[in-house]
This record gives C-alpha cells, structure tokens and sequence, in this order.
C-alpha cells in the first residue's frame, strides 16, 4: 500500500495550494482518508477527513472555511485545497486510509495507512 502526498511548496500569506494524495495497493473506495499536519516543536493535528464516497467530511475548526477536502475514486486520489493559508499552517501534511467503518476521524491512531508528508511553508 503507498500514498504519495504532493503539492506542498513555499507560498506567500493570503495565497493557495491543492495537495493531492495519490493511492496505491488497495481499493481506493474502501478507505476513508485523512489529512494530518505536524508543525515544528508541535504534536501531530488533525486537518481535514472524508468519507468513502465523499457525502461525508470534517475539518479542524482551524482550517474551516478556508481549507476543503474532496476525493477523485476514479483517481484514487484525495485533495486537500487550501486558500487564504496562513504563517501558523506551515507544518507536514500527510494523508493516511482508514480501513474501518466507523472510527473517531480525527484520531491518527485510527488509520491504517500514511504517505510520507508534504511540506508546506507559509511566510507572512
């Protein structure tokens, strides 16, 4: 099973990036999927979550409003847009799959999969 998170990168406060999470090795459809983000000196935060078929979503209250998940089954492949970021979402992003039906989405330790994370850095 692998999941490449890219799309991370410098950007100026106020701008834009869209984070994909490219899934391989499993039926795409069966996993939920979530976007994890570790600052420096921080503990890992939950992001975003969706469903499998995407009629479900949640987000950390930090990001509501300016960050959104979405999903591509046909892709196997997750999004992560991100408008109006800020110096505080510098951090890694990871995406990781969970398997199981029903789980707390905003505890990492629910899922059974991570990609390896995405840098991104946000300078004020």
């Amino acid at each position: 099973v692998q999941l490449q998170a890219s799309g991370g990168g410098l950007v100026q406060a106020g701008g834009s990036l869209r984070l994909s999470c490219a899934v391989s090795g499993v039926t795409f459809s069966s996993y939920m999927i979530g976007w994890f983000r570790q600052a420096p000196g921080k503990e890992r935060e939950f992001v975003a979550s969706i469903s499998r078929y995407g009629q479900s979503t949640d987000s950390a209250d930090s990001v509501k409003g300016r960050f959104t998940i979405s999903r591509d089954n046909a892709k196997s492949t997750a999004y992560l847009q991100m408008n109006s970021l800020r110096p505080e979402d510098t951090a890694v992003y990871s995406c990781a799959a969970a398997r199981a039906l029903i789980i707390d989405r905003r505890d990492a330790g629910a899922y059974n999969y991570w990609g390896q994370g995405t840098e991104v850095t946000v300078s004020s």
